[in-house]
């Protein structure tokens, strides 16, 4: 699962690239400085992960992942080719969901491509480049789709589906802002429309506002631009951020205590990142390692087993259940955890919950 790091250039993109993953992308003061994206694949923090490693003393603990694209900055014209623009485009189209940086700080050091500081003109920049490259994916649909009617009245679904999202598109608004059928989603899936990505805006703000970030005028309003599509907002100092991410574990905890924050901008934009593409975790813990599986919100407890391993999928017996606040409630034993009743035994339909740590039983 990939997360696209997207916005226009010169608004900190590749330094919270480099903050999230250490990877040292090239950093400018010059537009079009990353043209290839950086890639980075990133831990996602999980308290319960380092909990249970102090219960069961591991040989090894693994947590759940997240891979991040840092992309070329876009600008204007992008979907008629202007910068980058098809470079852009393609590498976006090959995400799951999109951060959308937003630069929301002043400093007249720093160059803006647009020559001042708007965020929700920059916000819009790019989802108006976004809107008119999905304008001509849905056009050529909609051309294809008109012809086969004349030979089978089912397209007439596709073409009303089709000119739904158009009449929106048309109107300055991304696709992902409209209400969907399950049968409509099934007539989008395969257009991979850029608008339909969902998306988290990173507000980057000064260092002197991260102690109450919502007092800046631009983060107010990337909030309520935010909003109209249900999006979530972080507000974070990329700048900050990078020193924390060069610090020792120790040091980090200081230098955030003497900032007045119980974690940083970054552990926050990761865990919100993976619940953006819709995914959770269930742990297993014993002696050989303890370790969060990464599964989609909703899947069933044999489909869970087959992220560990198909022939549990395929052997799939039961799956002995605890929630890891339950197991905490009981010292951390198992042995307490099951003398309380708080260890469940589940079947097939099973919906997983996140953060239960599971045992499965299986037929080899």
């Amino acid at each position: 699962m990939k997360i696209g790091i997207v916005g226009l250039p010169n608004v900190g993109k590749s330094t919270l690239f480099n903050s999230i993953t250490n990877a040292g992308a090239e950093c400018a003061n010059y537009p079009f400085c990353t043209i290839e994206p950086n890639v980075g694949v990133v831990a996602v923090p999980d308290e319960r992960l380092e909990k249970l490693a102090e219960i069961y003393k591991p040989q090894k603990v693994t947590n759940a992942i997240v891979e991040f694209v840092d992309i070329a900055g876009l600008v204007r014209g992008a979907s008629k080719g202007e910068g980058l623009g098809n470079k852009f485009l393609s590498h976006i189209r090959e995400v799951d969901s999109i951060i959308q940086v937003v630069r929301c700080f002043e400093n007249d050091n720093i160059v803006h491509v647009d020559g001042s500081v708007d965020p929700v003109r920059d916000i819009e920049t790019i989802n108006l480049e976004l809107i008119f490259a999905d304008l001509e994916t849905i056009e050529k649909r909609l051309e294809r789709a008109k012809k086969l009617l004349k030979a089978d009245k089912k397209y007439q679904f596709e073409i009303d589906t089709l000119e739904k999202v158009k009449e929106t598109l048309n109107s300055g608004k991304c696709a992902r802002t409209l209400n969907y059928t399950e049968e409509e989603k099934e007539v989008l899936r395969e257009s991979f429309l850029l608008t339909m990505k969902p998306v988290l805006y990173v507000a980057n703000i000064s260092e002197n506002e991260i102690e109450n970030p919502n007092s800046n005028e631009n983060v107010k309003k990337v909030i309520e631009y935010a909003s109209k599509e249900g999006a979530e907002v972080i507000s974070l100092c990329v700048k900050i951020e990078e020193e924390l991410s060069s610090l020792e574990k120790d040091e980090k905890q200081e230098m955030l205590e003497a900032l007045g924050l119980k974690e940083s901008g970054l552990d926050k934009l990761i865990k919100a990142s993976y619940k953006l593409l819709g995914l959770m975790s269930f742990l297993t813990a014993g002696e050989p390692e303890v370790r969060a599986w990464t599964i989609k919100i909703g899947t069933k407890a044999p489909q869970a087993a087959g992220k560990i391993h198909s022939d549990i999928e395929r052997g799939f017996i039961k799956a002995e259940v605890v929630s890891y606040d339950d197991l905490m409630s009981a010292s951390g034993s198992m042995v307490q955890a099951r003398e309380k009743g708080l260890v469940r035994s589940e079947g097939k339909d099973y919906i997983m919950k996140d953060g239960d740590i599971v045992l499965f039983k299986f037929n080899v």
